[in-house]
């Protein structure tokens, strides 16, 4: 739905002021980011595409958003990432002795994650689950997960099972989770936990953190920075004609 809080973008409609502003206050919210990696896969990947579609909330996770949306609708947005949107939720549950649940990701990146969150945020009651690492989960593997995260009953899930995965599983089991916030925030669990570090302030703040990070492991993302960084500038530039000739 176009409102205040979003703007159209492609296909898409993209969250496009502060967090502060996340319409949260009724129902169930699923959040979900979008940069120009996941823009393309969606574009190859009807059920991934869906569950973008389907979410309430489509952060800008990418400088090429940001970019790509001044150049085609002269609509001013600021990147979002899923670090971002962690932290203010984590301050917010904080100040309110809320409760939040990480469902993805390895015991021991879990055990990190309690570990810091013990003492950053000592208001925050919290509980963790580790599927199983597999491409595709069975009934049961489903039903392991969504039985303990309604056991527990968090204020908010973060997901993180790496894209496109995550987003299609929280997708799917939306209305089946105990959950008034749903976050699929993918690289977001080992940045927090130390396990990979997110590039510094200074990369981030001159919005190349793509950059920092396609310099920390070339053999893995120049792939996703490189190579699908010119896919998605060829949609940009196919959806700019169309535009002009509107």
């Amino acid at each position: 739905m176009i409102n205040k809080f979003n703007v159209p973008f492609l296909d898409y409609l993209i969250f496009s002021t502060s967090l502060t502003e996340l319409p949260t206050s009724n129902g169930k919210t699923l959040i979900s980011t979008i940069n120009q990696y996941s823009y393309c896969i969606a574009e190859k990947d009807w059920a991934f595409k869906k569950s973008l579609l389907e979410s309430d909330v489509l952060l800008p996770d990418g400088i090429g958003i940001v970019w790509a949306a001044k150049y085609l609708y002269q609509k001013k947005i600021r990147k979002i990432a899923g670090a971002d949107l962690h932290e203010f939720l984590l301050n917010k549950l904080n100040k309110e002795s809320g409760s939040c649940f990480y469902l993805g990701s390895s015991e021991n990146t879990l055990s990190k994650i309690s570990e810091r969150l013990s003492l950053e945020y000592p208001n925050i009651s919290f509980s963790t689950y580790s599927p199983p690492f597999k491409q595709t989960f069975s009934k049961e593997d489903n039903e392991g997960m969504i039985e303990a995260v309604n056991a527990f009953n968090p204020d908010v899930l973060f997901v993180g099972m790496t894209a496109p995965k995550q987003e299609k599983w929280s997708c799917a089991h939306k209305e089946t989770l105990n959950a008034h916030i749903i976050c699929s925030i993918g690289a977001v669990f080992d940045f927090y936990a130390g396990t990979v570090n997110r590039p510094s302030k200074i990369w981030i703040n001159l919005g190349l953190e793509w950059l920092g990070r396609l310099l920390k492991e070339p053999k893995r993302m120049w792939k996703r920075y490189i190579y699908y960084g010119f896919i998605f500038l060829k949609h940009v530039v196919i959806k700019k004609r169309e535009l002009r000739v509107k």
